[in-house]
């Protein structure tokens, strides 16, 4: 079965005795009949290498991609009912769990039903992978009715496998694996792979999970790159709070389908879906960025009202709805996301009637108890410092970036003119109305154009008292417009992702009765935002210092 020749049989036996003691000696493991670990070291054993490269590759693959525990039974359960949920439910009802059909699978990689020449092939694509997920994302389909004739034909179905199919057999697994949601085995990967974790979080789920973050970087940020292949995931998202919490603040691309219907007028809630389906299709036949073929709910990420979510996902998932997935802590989550850029990323976002940021003010406020307040301006530098990631080398020379500014407080009818440098001249991809990245690989700065969008060249510059940024004049290259002119003064707060560092967010307003009003904002991509963010806010402690 491994290749060896006969004379090497006493060889292969003690090199495997070895390897196994010396594991459970160094891990503190016992070996235990039918735990995958001699199928698992058979084909590494066929490679004829030296005895302790055999035990390393043992042990690595053991760490890396042999789950811990049975945690990946509920995934695998997960994963069939996000893409054929009546099958999942089928064998729901004949009581056929994953787990008695797949464990021996997923201990030995297939090494335990396969022949040695299909485990080699597997092998090499599934470690090309470098994902340990890979394997869960093969999605089986049967049709036999009969209950341990189900589990016999799935147990078996690798067995048929031989090496011309092995490509097609993985590149099927590509497809299911571009099709999910990815965020879940970020959040399942220590509990499957790592120490462990809490399992409840996976085999209590109703559905797929997905992150906050996740969901934001697909229906915001990668509709407006091109670069996003067609079959990747791209979801309908399905928003199910109360109508008065959605109308105090919501996701651009939410679809409203209030939960409480469902029991208070079971016939308007039927019509509601029906209108929710509708629109999924009109939005898809549009190419629209709030389209998708994924639906994802949302609630409030309040346990008592989510109750209610949870329902009207099980309503979906009992009609056999596929690709059903639920966002983890809800609108809670995607609320703190965001952070201080819900307003600028939510729709009527209402800071009064939004729930979080009133439980958020009165935390706030029962943390407070020191009897003294600091100066104003001592107070809004210590914000800027909070905000900004500062680097040791100072920047030298113009900024230049990809500017959006949100708000309508810069038109056109500010015109003025002011001597600029010649630029290299580059044009970038159309930009959509909020922003987008493009691969930039030189410090040009372009700016959406309302008009017409299409990107234009622009320069900011940094005075004494003010941030200014300029477009050049096409029939005068020694001439620009000045399109934004913001005193430095009224910059209240800078702030950046964690994910996007150069995304530098600039904030403008007041202070009124100790609390800090945003009137208006300039978003800018630089490239080193670092350095530009510290070379900004020294000159804004200049100015401020200057004014006293």
């Amino acid at each position: 079965k491994l290749g060896n020749d006969d004379c090497d049989k006493v060889s292969v036996l003690s090199d495997l005795e070895s390897i196994v003691t010396f594991y459970c000696k160094s891990r503190g493991k016992k070996y235990e009949t039918g735990n995958g670990w001699l199928e698992l070291l058979g084909p590494l054993i066929s490679l004829k290498l030296p005895r302790s490269a055999t035990y390393n590759l043992f042990e690595a693959i053991r760490d890396v991609y042999v789950p811990r525990g049975d945690t990946h039974s509920s995934i695998l359960r997960l994963l069939l009912l996000y893409h054929d949920p009546e099958l999942c439910s089928f064998l729901d009802t004949k009581r056929v769990s994953p787990d008695q059909y797949t464990k021996g699978w997923i201990n030995t990689l297939f090494a335990g039903v396969c022949t040695l020449p299909v485990i080699h092939t597997i092998w090499d694509l599934y470690f090309m992978q470098e994902d340990p997920f890979f394997m869960l994302e093969k999605i089986l389909s049967m049709k036999d009715n009969d209950r341990q004739n189900i589990i016999d034909t799935l147990s078996a179905m690798p067995r048929a496998i031989e090496v011309e199919d092995v490509p097609d057999f993985c590149s099927l697994a590509q497809y299911y694996k571009l099709t999910t949601p990815t965020s879940f085995k970020q959040e399942l990967y220590p509990i499957m792979f790592g120490e462990g974790g809490d399992e409840k979080f996976i085999s209590h789920a109703l559905c797929l999970p997905v992150t906050a973050e996740e969901l934001v970087e697909n229906t915001i940020e990668a509709p407006q790159c091109s670069s996003i292949p067609s079959e990747s995931v791209r979801f309908f998202l399905v928003d199910c709070r109360p109508v008065e919490q959605y109308n105090a603040g919501h996701l651009p691309t939410a679809f409203h389908l209030d939960c409480n219907l469902m029991l208070q007028e079971p016939a308007a809630f039927a019509i509601a879906v029906d209108g929710l389906l509708r629109a999924q299709r009109q939005a898809l036949a549009i190419g629209s960025n709030a389209g998708g073929e994924h639906l994802c709910f949302v609630g409030s990420g309040r346990q008592e009202e989510d109750r209610y979510t949870h329902m009207v996902v099980a309503s979906f998932l009992q009609k056999h709805t596929q690709y059903v997935s639920m966002v983890k802590n809800g609108y809670q989550a995607i609320h703190e996301y965001f952070g201080d850029e819900v307003i600028t990323n939510l729709v009527d976002h209402n800071f009064q009637r939004c729930l979080i940021c009133n439980s958020n003010s009165s935390e706030g406020n029962s943390k407070n108890t020191s009897p003294t307040k600091n100066k104003s301006n001592s107070d809004l530098f210590g914000k800027i410092g909070m905000a900004m990631k500062l680097k040791s080398q100072e920047v030298k020379g113009k900024l230049f970036d990809y500017i959006v500014n949100p708000s309508t407080s810069v038109n056109s009818s500010n015109k003025d003119d002011s001597k600029k440098e010649d630029e290299p001249s580059k044009r970038s991809k159309p930009t959509m109305p909020v922003f987008s990245i493009d691969d930039v690989h030189d410090p040009d700065m372009v700016i959406s154009n309302p008009e017409n969008e299409q990107p234009v060249e622009v320069v900011s510059i940094i005075t004494d008292s003010h941030l200014i940024v300029l477009r050049e004049i096409q029939e005068r290259r020694d001439a620009a417009h000045i399109i934004v002119k913001r005193p430095l003064s009224n910059i209240v707060r800078i702030t950046s992702r964690k994910h996007h560092p150069d995304l530098i967010t600039f904030k403008y307003g007041t202070t009124q009765s100790d609390m800090l009003v945003i009137s208006d904002m300039d978003r800018l991509l630089i490239p080193n935002g670092g350095e530009a963010v510290k070379l900004i806010s020294q000159q804004i402690l200049k100015e401020l210092k200057s004014s006293k």
